[in-house]
């Protein structure tokens, strides 16, 4: 078997089952024996189309074939599945929140800079230099403001642990990569277990309150996609190699320089433009997706 469609449910309310498994199996070309990953929440489906596959709209057609069951569907070549390199997003991908509203909130600023982080998020608007505007309301904020922020407000998003700890323990390299900030990106990609990562500087100024202003480098769309061609290149890898997550329109460039670019509960336009969308499991459908059991699952 040539291909393999992978059908995941978010493993808190497991209702996929082998009906639904023999639907999708049976508009399959030339099926083999479905394969549980996790049961009543992961299902391999191989396959092996004789010519061309075009496998997101493969995916698609599954999907609504399994409507209205709130299954997500990656369908992919089998060779290639399992991945070596892992870049994901942070705000609203492994984390819940955005870090910048979340500050702006703690000084009832927040829904003027949450606007601006939709617009950006979105694509409607440059990501820089909406980024500069919504720094400069940050400006004279106490640094320990952003400790605040993290251990009040910031959640990691179910899975992502497992994910990473996952990759890392079968020898896959992780980096959490942001347009966000390194004061927050230290500290989440530490607590959930990634190798590295990269991210945005803040300017504190000697009296240990913000500046309002970033130091270059600026980390955005064209800073994402670099940093996934430089550990390609540093690791020895192929582009198949490759999985790249996140959510925005800032996420477009590494999504489409990946081998498996993921778009996780994302912006429409990310959405469409992804190899493979999630919209109802939570990150360990990117585990799934690799073929791994949920008995190869690691969280410590």
């Amino acid at each position: 078997m040539t291909h393999v469609a992978t059908l995941i449910v978010d493993p808190a309310t497991p209702v996929l089952d082998a009906a639904a498994a023999a639907l999708a199996r049976a508009a399959l070309p030339f099926p083999g024996t479905p394969d549980w990953l996790a049961l009543g929440v992961a299902v391999d489906l191989p396959f092996a189309p004789r010519g061309p596959l075009d496998e997101r709209a493969t995916a698609e057609r599954l999907r609504g074939l399994l409507a209205p069951l709130p299954v997500d569907v990656v369908v992919q070549p089998v060779e290639s599945r399992r991945k070596r390199l892992l870049l994901a997003d942070m705000d609203s991908t492994m984390i819940g929140q955005e870090c910048i509203d979340e500050i702006a909130d703690m000084i009832g600023r927040k829904a003027h800079v949450a606007a601006i982080t939709e617009r950006a998020m979105r694509g409607e608007i440059a990501f820089e230099p909406a980024l500069a505007e919504r720094v400069a309301l940050l400006a004279g904020l106490p640094l320990d403001l952003v400790d605040e922020v993290i251990d009040t407000r910031i959640t990691e998003t179910p899975g992502g642990r497992a994910l990473v700890r996952t990759m890392a323990a079968h020898g896959a390299h992780t980096c959490l990569v942001s347009g966000g900030f390194t004061l927050f990106t230290a500290r989440v990609s530490a607590m959930i277990g990634f190798h590295q990562h990269v991210g945005n500087t803040l300017e504190v100024g000697a009296d240990k309150r913000l500046t309002g202003r970033l130091l270059p480098p600026i980390v955005g769309r064209e800073g994402k996609r670099a940093t996934l061609q430089n550990l390609r290149e540093k690791l020895g890898l192929a582009q198949h190699d490759t999985l790249v997550v996140g959510d925005g329109a800032n996420d477009l460039a590494m999504i489409d320089e990946a081998g498996l670019g993921v778009a996780f509960r994302a912006k429409p336009a990310v959405a469409a433009a992804a190899d493979a969308r999630i919209e109802h499991a939570d990150l360990t459908a990117l585990l799934y997706a690799q073929g791994f059991r949920v008995s190869a699952f690691v969280t410590a």
